[in-house]
């Protein structure tokens, strides 16, 4: 699995290559990919999620930026397949479109536009039970990873 494609979709290849851990890490379960084209995963959002306790706690909304970092953190696992790190540099367009409380199931999607320069730009969505929730483009740093490095 180091420095080659994903073939297992369950948390153990959501966890070998990126170095995001509770409760940070985002994915639960990589659903289908196909190396630098696209990846879609899944997000199950508990009320046990540790962000609920602030955000709010008579009316619990996962934030944006959380639902923006799990595509982000897709987007790192696609990046992963062609054997690059990648740093996030931008956000473009980021629109928010319903809110994700405990209970809903969030669906990841990134595309994986143009990489040139060292540069590259995924294209993401988010949604709950075909409802869109969150999309935008994604601007990163793509450098090629280090053997062993996550």
């Amino acid at each position: 699995m180091p420095g080659g494609p994903m073939t297992a979709y369950d948390i153990t290849a959501i966890l070998a290559p990126l170095p995001h851990r509770y409760p940070r890490l985002l994915i639960d379960r990589l659903l289908d990919h196909e190396p630098g084209r696209f990846a879609r995963a899944l997000k199950n959002v508990t009320v046990n999620e540790a962000f609920f306790h602030g955000h709010f706690p008579a009316y619990p909304v996962m934030p944006g930026v959380l639902v923006i970092e799990a595509l982000v953190q897709l987007s790192a696992l696609l990046a992963h397949d062609q054997g690059l790190a990648l740093d996030l540099s931008g956000i473009a367009g980021a629109r928010f479109k319903r809110q994700v409380a405990p209970g809903d199931q969030l669906l990841l999607e990134t595309r994986m536009g143009a990489v040139a320069d060292g540069g590259g730009k995924f294209d993401v969505q988010a949604s709950v039970e075909g409802e869109l929730a969150a999309e935008a483009q994604l601007l990163a740093v793509l450098v090629p990873r280090s053997p062993g490095e996550r």
